[in-house]
């Protein structure tokens, strides 16, 4: 079976390197460079602590693939399983943590409820008199985007995988068609005029994903959403075991990066317009940038004024009005696997096995990804995450 995968950040590289080791023929096409977008932008969070069961079993069913990278790929890619602290300020919040908790822990997770004054346990510098209730898990932790997209770009060589960059997809390829829609996907059409047959075509193109879907006459509601990151040196040094830690009144998260330094972020605007994905700002806003060391000051003690921010950048979200991805087999031969909402780096892993299965129409996987179906937009019937940094 000849597959086209488009986009080479973190799921199209996994789903390509799925496809072949499974005996598909693989042609992965990348308009820039591999890992060069979303991907090397992500803060590299890997966690199990989500709001509904199919997030929760995608990281789950991911998190062997990042703790045997290493051996698998033979790159290290810094996983460190310093877990994931969730704090909440509201009556609403802390109820809300406490029900996603004993979800989690149902499909399999290890979120465990604490008071503020012991989550300083794990994180130190937690301002215990500003929450109510925290949830932590050892599950979780980071790993460094840039290092998984070399391990996994090192190994599509090795498996037969034709890797384009530099080239842009211009034309999806259907034959046949009837009023119920296009038909089957042929291929694809190159800048430059090539032509690519294709039994399948995987679009895995992030924030890109909505125009290659229009491409096949298929409508997904993706937009690209402008994230930032700032690396700071805090006034007090964080400890290098410390949570990722996310104060979800307030939306800023933290975690250390090396030495006492740490990464922060969050989105804190009242509008969240769609971003131009050929042309948005890859630096940091000094403005959001005040707002979110103070906000990061307004949970921990570490980041007192006498922080200063060493550096920072912009990236691109590719959002649902979910949150949540969608991945199916939207019309045959077409396989979405988009809008992962910030999620896709550590879900990757789980996508490409059940991209795979959808393409090759096998069943390796045992996530069951029914509620992304893309028709939930039209029918109303969404599935929320409500754990979003």
């Amino acid at each position: 079976m000849n597959v086209v995968v488009v986009g080479g950040g973190i799921v199209g590289l996994a789903s390509a390197h799925e496809l072949a080791t499974r005996g598909a023929s693989v042609t992965l096409v990348e308009k820039g460079s591999l890992g060069g977008e979303s991907t090397q932008r992500a803060a590299g969070g890997i966690r199990t602590q989500f709001s509904t069961p199919v997030n929760v079993d995608l990281s789950l069913a991911s998190i062997p693939t990042w703790e045997s990278f290493e051996e698998q790929f033979g790159v290290d890619i810094g996983y460190r399983r310093n877990g994931y602290l969730f704090l909440g300020r509201d009556d609403g919040t802390a109820a809300d943590l406490r029900e996603s908790a004993a979800m989690q822990n149902d499909r399999g997770g290890d979120t465990r409820i604490l008071d503020p004054t012991d989550a300083t346990e794990y994180c130190s510098g937690v301002r215990t008199d500003a929450f109510q209730l925290a949830t932590y898990s050892p599950l979780d932790g980071f790993a460094d985007p840039n290092l998984a997209c070399q391990g996994y770009a090192q190994a599509l060589p090795d498996e037969g995988v034709d890797v384009r960059t530099k080239t842009e997809v211009t034309d999806v390829l259907t034959g046949g068609g009837s009023s119920a829609g296009p038909g089957p996907v042929t291929g694809v059409e190159l800048d430059g005029a090539e032509t690519l047959v294709a039994d399948a075509v995987v679009n895995a193109a992030g924030p890109w994903a909505a125009e290659l879907a229009a491409m096949a006459g298929i409508d997904i509601p993706v937009r690209p959403k402008r994230r930032q990151v700032v690396v700071v040196d805090p006034e007090t040094p964080i400890e290098d075991d410390a949570p990722l830690t996310i104060d979800l009144d307030t939306g800023v998260y933290f975690r250390p990066e090396r030495d006492g330094v740490a990464i922060a972020g969050g989105h804190f605007a009242a509008t969240d317009p769609d971003a131009d994905p050929d042309a948005y700002s890859t630096t940091h806003d000094v403005d959001w940038a005040v707002t979110c060391v103070e906000r990061a000051g307004d949970a921990a003690t570490y980041f007192g004024p006498e922080s200063r921010i060493r550096r920072g950048w912009g990236g691109l979200y590719a959002v649902t009005p979910d949150h949540h991805a969608i991945l199916e087999e939207t019309m045959p031969g077409f396989v979405n696997a988009v809008g992962f909402s910030g999620h896709g780096f550590q879900h990757a892993p789980a996508t490409a096995t059940v991209v795979a299965d959808l393409v090759l129409d096998e069943s390796m996987s045992d996530v069951d990804v029914s509620a992304l179906a893309g028709d939930r937009f039209e029918s109303g019937d969404l599935v929320e995450e409500q754990n979003v940094a």
